[in-house]
């Protein structure tokens, strides 16, 4: 072997050494990944998301994945002559978009769960109908009433536990049931968060369209690798924060007062983003962690 290859042993070797004490930390702990943005669109990007669910699976991790699929629901929803609408962000959904909605996040799902399968880890596509896991009331907009759009008032997370009980990687498409059996479109971002707290999750990462949190967005010296739940509440009282990131920062802090140790906000454009912010010291996303105590040991 020449000094050459020898040099690029030795680097891999090193990648591994760095990854071991991550690995043994996190050992038969749950991690829940949000899935969506632009990492969904394209299949390389995908292909590279799912071999590092699957890898955090197959080194002892107990992964869940939650996934979106709002680009492909609005393809949808042309294809049908319909004009997609948002209000603050949310999907405006009627019977009909409903339908597309539960149509689309099926086929997105089922495909996840075969890209699992194709690289030999058995997982498990559900809904959040399935067993009961998203129970949701009908969420408002400022007031509005936007249709058939959920909010989760309880998890149910007795499927996920048997299913990670018995081995499977689960794979959840956020769709939910209110009292009367009425079906309703969940944001991807809420409902992760919301199956994080049921499950006491050590991490929950969401995978972006950016590259974590900045100060200010059009100054790169800026970017935030590490914060405290209530450091992310002042960027947000200071007016540092808003437009899409403003719910999904909301969305953060509640999961780390509510028993995630640990959340991670990466940019799912990058190859092997969750891999290299888990495993290695540096990290290339911007984690929340509860107090400086959490802050000072990553």
């Amino acid at each position: 072997m020449n000094q050459k290859d020898m040099k690029q042993v030795m680097e891999k070797a090193e990648v591994l050494i760095e990854a071991l004490p991550y690995i043994k930390n996190f050992n038969r702990k749950i991690i829940v990944v949000k899935y969506g943005g632009s990492a969904m669109s394209n299949e390389e990007l995908q292909k590279n998301v799912i071999k590092d669910v699957t890898l955090l699976k197959l080194v002892g991790f107990k992964p869940i994945i939650v996934h979106g699929g709002g680009k492909e629901i609005s393809r949808w929803v042309q294809k049908v002559g319909k004009e997609a609408e948002f209000v603050n962000g949310l999907r405006v959904t009627d019977e009909e978009t409903m339908e597309i909605a539960e149509m689309v996040l099926s086929k997105v799902n089922k495909s996840l769960v075969t890209m699992v399968e194709e690289l030999g880890v058995k997982a498990v596509g559900i809904s959040g109908k399935d067993g009961g896991l998203l129970q949701v009331e009908k969420k408002y907009s400022d007031g509005k009433d936007i249709g058939f759009v959920g909010d989760i008032k309880k998890v149910d997370p007795k499927v996920l536990y048997d299913l990670l009980e018995k081995d499977f990687l689960p794979i959840v498409a956020p769709i939910g049931l209110d009292d009367a059996f009425q079906t309703y479109n969940i944001n991807a971002d809420d409902a992760a968060c919301a199956i994080a707290k049921a499950v006491s999750a050590e991490k929950l990462a969401f995978l972006t369209d950016i590259e974590g949190l900045y100060k200010d967005m059009n100054d790169k010296s800026t970017f935030i690798s590490r914060l405290t739940a209530d450091d992310a509440d002042k960027l947000i009282e200071e007016g540092y924060v808003g437009g899409g990131m403003l719910p999904k920062l909301n969305n953060c802090t509640q999961a780390i007062r509510n028993g995630v140790n640990r959340v991670h906000i990466l940019d799912g454009r990058i190859p092997h983003c969750l891999l290299l912010e888990i495993f290695t010291n540096e990290g290339i996303g911007t984690a929340i962690v509860a107090d400086e105590e959490q802050l000072n040991n990553i």
